[in-house]
């Protein structure tokens, strides 16, 4: 999973006009040398034009090939990102929303204004196309299932770990004082039912 480009800019409502970028982080370092410029030309080219077609209030995703472009214009105020097919699409909304969030927290109405692109680097915006990199810190319930997804392996790693160093359950069973004499037998017969019903 991987970000390549994250964008914030600004569209019009005259369709006339090309969206102007207000922030614009990359990360080309997976492209060749003579490929680099072309990719950064490419995201530009296509990040205006998918921000030009959203309308505002709106989400969308384009994909071409396996990469996808995520957009969500905020009442002209536009994020775009690039990323990989794998990337969660629920994510990367939550990441779009916390960049233009952050944004207006930074900027406010200023970016109404704009008439030109920006070419000055947005310190935040740098950093969080290296620290979303993992989806899990976009996205809160993500996180937590990968955290439950951990817990559940590690606590089948705790009950195998047990069984491997040789104490059988059996000898657990006969050697437990906590079971009554009636509960042994039960689990004993049990195990009996449960060989003969297996062989079938």
């Amino acid at each position: 999973m991987k970000i390549t480009a994250l964008l914030v800019l600004k569209v019009g409502p005259d369709e006339s006009k090309d969206p102007v970028i207000l922030a614009n982080a990359t990360d080309v370092s997976s492209f060749g040398f003579f490929q680099k410029s072309s990719v950064r030309e490419f995201i530009v080219f296509v990040g205006r034009t998918v921000a030009k077609r959203t309308p505002p209030g709106q989400r969308q995703s384009v994909q071409h090939e396996e990469y996808k472009v995520h957009a969500y214009n905020r009442n002209g105020l536009c994020a775009l990102g690039f990323m990989d097919d794998h990337y969660p699409v629920r994510s990367s909304f939550s990441l779009l929303n916390q960049v233009l969030d952050e944004y207006q927290k930074n900027f406010g109405d200023a970016w109404r204004a704009a008439q030109a692109d920006n070419t000055q680097s947005w310190p935040y915006l740098d950093g969080a196309l290296s620290k979303f990199q993992d989806p899990a810190e976009a996205d809160k319930l993500l996180k937590i299932q990968r955290e439950l997804d951990e817990t559940k392996i590690i606590l089948h790693k705790t009950i195998d770990s047990v069984l491997e160093r040789g104490e059988k359950l059996d000898s657990l069973v006969e050697k437990s004082s906590d079971l009554s004499a009636a509960s042994q037998m039960f689990y004993k017969q049990a195990k009996k039912t449960n060989q003969c019903c297996t062989m079938l």
